[in-house]
């Protein structure tokens, strides 16, 4: 009987993790370790990101592994006997296993560092002579494009909806719209017109903070066609949460189409600074900057 109830316990944790790991991924997400992307050729960084996510939870399962193996050893093998009451040593050595325990997080933590600094410097290269540069700008609670080599803009709104199913039929039909040409070298400039906010394309697995008064870039390559789910990773306030975005990577003659309709519209040139926010701080106007 007690055998068939610790069986029942051991079998009950395993088979929840199961089910979570089963409902919670699509078969693309389990391949790539449960990141949430379509793929992870995207673009030409994410194969770069996902490998170190994989290789980075295949370390840490094994590491895990040894850990609760010899936990659960010492549980069995070093339990208190039936009729024992004698009080265990409360202080022993052992030399081998506390070196053991200090060298390996040591080596572990810097190769991870290593691993990770690797990892930055490839997603991070910058192009010598990018095809197409756009100016992303974050607002409170929408996006702006400046697409600066066609020389046009497109100006987003923010999104309304008192409830999810409104709020997704005004994402459909009013989100702001990022169009990239595919397998071109994209270069992005991300700034802010208020508050902090963060530039992420979840599919793309990469982000990054958008400042006010300074400009972060993004390279990369978008290799595959479709639209792409974007938003603002870093809580910015009231409506943070219905600040979404798409992108859309399309053919070299469909966006050269769109930059055209752009210009059509009267979207010519690149909306200013001068729609900026914070526009008495220091370092913005000369004459307060002391």
């Amino acid at each position: 009987m007690r055998r068939k109830n610790a069986m029942k316990w051991a079998i009950l944790p395993a088979a929840a993790s199961l089910i979570l790991a089963l409902t919670g991924c699509t078969p693309q997400m389990a391949g790539l370790g449960g990141l949430p992307s379509a793929g992870k050729n995207i673009t030409d960084r994410s194969e770069v990101i996902s490998n170190m996510w994989n290789y980075s939870w295949m370390v840490l399962w094994g590491v895990g592994i040894v850990a609760w193996g010899l936990m659960i050893f010492a549980i069995i093998v070093y339990r208190r006997r039936k009729g024992d009451t004698s009080l265990p040593v409360q202080l022993r050595y052992n030399n081998p296993i506390e070196v053991l325990f200090t060298v390996v997080p040591l080596i572990m933590v810097v190769g991870f560092f290593a691993f990770t600094t690797k990892t930055m410097d490839e997603v991070g290269k910058p192009f010598a002579n990018p095809d197409v540069k756009i100016e992303v700008v974050g607002k409170q609670w929408a996006w702006d494009f400046n697409y600066t080599s066609a020389n046009v803009y497109d100006s987003g709104v923010q999104l309304q909806g008192k409830n999810a199913a409104e709020l997704k039929a005004n994402y459909d039909a009013n989100a702001s719209t990022l169009w990239l040409p595919v397998n071109k070298k994209v270069e992005l400039d991300l700034t802010s017109r208020d508050v902090i906010h963060s530039f992420w394309v979840v599919d793309f697995l990469y982000k990054k903070d958008v400042f006010p008064g300074k400009v972060n870039k993004i390279w990369f390559i978008p290799q595959v066609l479709g639209t792409y789910d974007g938003k603002c990773s870093e809580l910015c306030g009231e409506y943070h949460s219905m600040m979404l975005f798409k992108v859309k990577v399309v053919s070299q003659a469909d966006y050269d189409a769109h930059m055209a309709q752009l210009g059509a519209e009267g979207n010519l040139g690149q909306l200013s600074d001068g729609l900026n926010r914070n526009q008495n701080l220091p370092g913005d106007n000369p004459n307060v900057r002391g």
